[in-house]
């Protein structure tokens, strides 16, 4: 008897166990099937570490990647430049510790050294020789000559300064992506601008999170005139293009730039929240679960905040992801009429603009093309992310075996 009923509970397990696992296990599984959202979620994963590492794995980890050499501009991808390092006058020196690893993660690092890029070299005495870089230097057909004990910083044989410049003074360094008008490195610019983008989309949905819920909550659990009033105001604010929205607060704040742009991104897109909150809301309010509340004298903050607005959980991440996109869109869209982002700071959009306005020279393609194709797939992986989610918290999808 005690064996039969051993086996039964033993059989019985499986289903006991797979009837005690919670909704977010199966929300996981239809999400982790669906790998177009996981190819998103990926790349938005890397995008994300990108950021949060920022200068320390920038090949030019000056603050905004602005280091750039007239000698180099606009030139093509895999460039491969001779550099002559020299040490700076007293008066420009950093002055900032170096090894202060969260101010250069922060700021980036000032260069310790001048640096100016060459066409090769070769020594006479005691001076070494600079030939000229390309024909977009400043100095072409002219040679420079520089005392070897001004390039070290100190005086000593002919032989041991020559060993020191060739050991310590001269690099090489390859530039991925080319460089840009301004002869900056355009990889580190391009990733650097995942710092704003990502920013200004976590902010933006912070914002427009906090904002919608208050007012749709409000609006849909108390009804009524209040409802009225509340929705009229969104429909007023939905009314209103949000680049102009955009436009008119910059305005109103009498400033353009990274947190105002962070700021009036956010103030555009809470309507959307607001009405889902709302709609949700009204569905909801009559519910047991809401009236045992009530009835048990529970405070309407706290019943709104624990008990009606978790509900929601679902619907809320799914048009977090999707204002995410429309914010990394309309930042973009901003800095490309220089109302967003100001330079000299990498925004993705301002990269664009640049390019553009040199369209019909060689490198106007690529320095167009590729800030413009990772905002594509950056804006594509959070639809695909947003729509792999929508799936996910959808019960009927199927689960594969």
């Amino acid at each position: 008897m005690a064996l039969a009923v051993s086996t039964a509970a033993a059989a019985a397990s499986p289903s006991a166990i797979a009837a005690a696992r919670s909704p977010g296990y199966y929300v996981r599984r239809r999400l982790w099937q669906n790998r177009p959202a996981v190819f998103g979620l990926a790349f938005i994963a890397l995008c994300t570490l990108v950021a949060l590492l920022g200068y320390w794995v920038l090949p030019d980890n000056s603050p905004n990647a602005n280091h750039g050499f007239v000698q180099i501009q606009k030139e093509r991808p895999a460039l491969r430049v001779q550099l002559l390092r020299q040490p700076l006058p007293d008066s420009a020196r950093n002055t900032a510790d170096p090894a202060n690893v969260f101010s250069t993660w922060l700021h980036g690092r000032e260069p310790e050294v001048q640096e100016t890029p060459i066409g090769g070299y070769e020594f006479a005495g005691d001076s070494i020789i600079l030939k000229p870089l390309g024909a977009h230097s400043a100095e072409a057909g002219r040679f420079r000559r520089l005392a070897l004990a001004a390039v070290v910083g100190h005086p000593g044989p002919r032989a041991e300064l020559q060993r020191l410049v060739e050991q310590g003074h001269l690099s090489t360094r390859t530039y991925w992506l080319g460089t840009d008008k301004a002869g900056r490195d355009e990889l580190s610019r391009l990733l650097l601008g995942t710092r704003i983008s990502l920013g200004i989309g976590l902010v933006a949905v912070l914002i427009s999170l906090v904002l919608g819920m208050a007012v749709g909550a409000v609006a849909g659990y108390f009804g009524g005139w209040v409802d009225s009033i509340l929705l009229g105001l969104m429909t007023v604010v939905w009314s209103i293009p949000g680049i102009m929205l955009v436009i008119a607060i910059s305005l109103a704040l009498d400033s353009k730039g990274v947190w105002v742009s962070f700021v009036a991104v956010g103030l555009t897109m809470w309507v959307d929240v607001a009405r889902v909150v709302r709609g949700q809301m009204l569905s909801l309010r009559s519910a047991t679960f809401v009236e045992a509340g009530r009835v048990l004298g529970l405070p309407t903050p706290r019943l709104i905040a624990r008990h009606l607005l978790p509900n929601m959980r679902g619907p809320l991440i799914v048009l977090a992801t999707s204002n995410f996109a429309a914010a990394i869109l309309l930042e973009a869209g901003l800095s490309f009429l220089g109302l967003g982002v100001q330079p000299p700071a990498p925004s993705w959009g301002l990269m664009v603009k640049e390019g553009y306005d040199l369209l019909g020279t060689e490198a106007g393609l690529w320095l167009t093309l590729l800030p413009g194709a990772a905002i594509s797939l950056l804006v594509l992986s959070f639809n695909l992310l947003g729509n792999g989610l929508r799936d996910a918290y959808d019960p009927q999808t199927p689960i594969a075996a």
